[in-house]
């Protein structure tokens, strides 16, 4: 089996089933699961099936929103780092970073006191990527892939 390519504890990745082509993240082996950052979230019925409609800002300072739909995966507790159990609602979505596509669960949450608006946790990670937490940003912007916005 190769060696996990390695990246720095910060990268820029993309959501392409969400229509984010460019999203800074933290990478973080310490959490277990992946959060993105929502300023609204609600649920609506489609098909019979829950779908979770929601809205965030892609960076600090972007005044412009973005909006994003998705089916609902799951809805589990989640125990933060203070040590709070909350329940999360969760999508499945594809994640690019570094030239690979692969599908993760992601819970949804207002992080909008941290840095970063989309954590990787190691169950992304793990068996894929290792972390240097000396790096930062060692991949280029993502591009595009063909048939995503």
């Amino acid at each position: 089996m190769p060696d996990p390519l390695l990246l720095g504890w910060r990268e820029r990745v993309a959501l392409p089933q969400l229509g984010i082509g460019m999203l800074k993240a933290k990478l973080d082996t310490g959490a277990r699961s992946s959060s993105l950052h929502v300023d609204t979230l609600e649920t609506f019925p489609r098909g019979g099936v829950t779908w979770l409609r929601f809205r965030l800002h892609l960076a600090r300072r972007q005044p412009q929103a973005v909006c994003c739909e998705a089916p609902a995966l799951d809805r589990r507790a989640v125990t933060d780092t203070g040590g709070r159990r909350t329940e999360r609602w969760f999508i499945r979505s594809e994640v690019r970073v570094a030239g690979q596509s692969f599908s993760v669960d992601i819970n949804l949450t207002d992080r909008r006191h941290m840095l970063f608006p989309l954590l990787l946790g190691r169950s992304a990670l793990a068996g894929r990527f290792a972390v240097d937490p000396a790096l930062s940003y060692t991949q280029p912007r993502p591009l595009p892939a063909v048939g995503h916005p």
